[in-house]
């Protein structure tokens, strides 16, 4: 995988993780790699294999949606509408939900 990164021209070859001891499951402490979100995403992104290609068509649909609420915000509102709706919430409910996030963004900006 390094060889690839740097034939690709990354900067970084050696990604961000750190070893930790987790409990394997024979119950023995083991040390075991871990990432962050972040480093996660861009591991998942130069992995050359067909079993990665949902997660790689998650991530660009993600960016994409994001990228759009960016330049939209009622998107991201009606999403999050949608979601609530989803999870079974009462439209009274979502609308006091609601007017309480943009209440909370207008004193923090």
């Amino acid at each position: 995988m390094k060889k690839r990164l740097k034939d690709e021209g990354s900067a970084q070859t050696v990604t961000n993780c750190n070893g930790f001891k987790l409990t394997a499951a024979d119950g023995k402490l083991r040390l075991t790699d871990c990432a962050n979100t972040e480093t996660m995403f861009r591991i998942i992104q130069s992995i050359p294999s067909p079993k990665a290609e949902p997660f790689k068509a998650w991530l660009a649909r993600a960016g994409y949606e994001r990228i759009q609420e960016i330049e939209n915000p009622e998107l991201a509102a009606e999403r999050a509408r949608q979601y609530y709706r989803e999870k079974g919430y009462d439209e009274a409910w979502i609308d006091t939900r609601l007017k309480s996030i943009g209440v909370r963004g207008e004193l923090t900006i």
